[in-house]
């Protein structure tokens, strides 16, 4: 039961991120033209709210894990939202270790970007109060927290880990 409801978690986690990823975050890295108006105008919405200049005008380090996110992990939303839909599905695990580690990993200098971080006032103000840094790191946080929890749950449920189940042993009792 417990692990029918994160693997419910994570269809929505995946579900969720193909259009976040190719209607908001992508418009970091491509021409604004490609874009209709409505979707930058919630962009510039979003980051003047939220005080997120990186997604206006992001450093040369934040465009390399969005260019990341839209190479790699873009293809991986769809096959992991049906594996995560459907259940049980054991041939997730690796690539779900691999997706979670890297996510998990580059959201630490995010964090610590939008924590430590001087601002500026233009063209397009950050957070500079501990709310305005709370609130912000507050939305990329889900993107740490779910990749770990995926990350734990293809180690140690043994649903999705073999060696815990004793399948893993007792093949490889009989190949010796």
């Amino acid at each position: 039961m417990f692990t029918r409801v994160l693997e419910a978690i994570f269809f929505l986690y995946f579900a969720s991120h193909i259009p976040i990823t190719l209607f908001i975050d992508l418009q970091a890295l491509l021409p604004a033209q490609v874009y209709p108006q409505p979707l930058t105008d919630l962009l510039k919405w979003y980051a003047a709210e939220f005080k997120d200049p990186m997604m206006l005008d992001p450093p040369v380090w934040f465009k390399s894990f969005i260019f990341c996110e839209a190479l790699l992990q873009m293809p991986f939303f769809p096959i992991a939202a049906y594996a995560f839909l459907k259940g049980s599905c054991r041939w997730i695990r690796t690539p779900a270790i691999i997706y979670s580690t890297h996510v998990a990993t580059t959201l630490i200098p995010i964090l610590a970007y939008i924590l430590f971080n001087q601002f500026p006032n233009s063209p397009h103000p950050g957070p500079k109060t501990s709310r305005e840094r709370l609130t912000l790191m507050a939305i990329y946080s889900p993107y740490l927290i779910i990749p770990l929890m995926l990350l734990l749950t293809m180690l140690y449920n043994p649903l999705y880990n073999n060696a815990r189940t004793g399948k893993a042993s007792a093949s490889g009792k009989k190949h010796r």
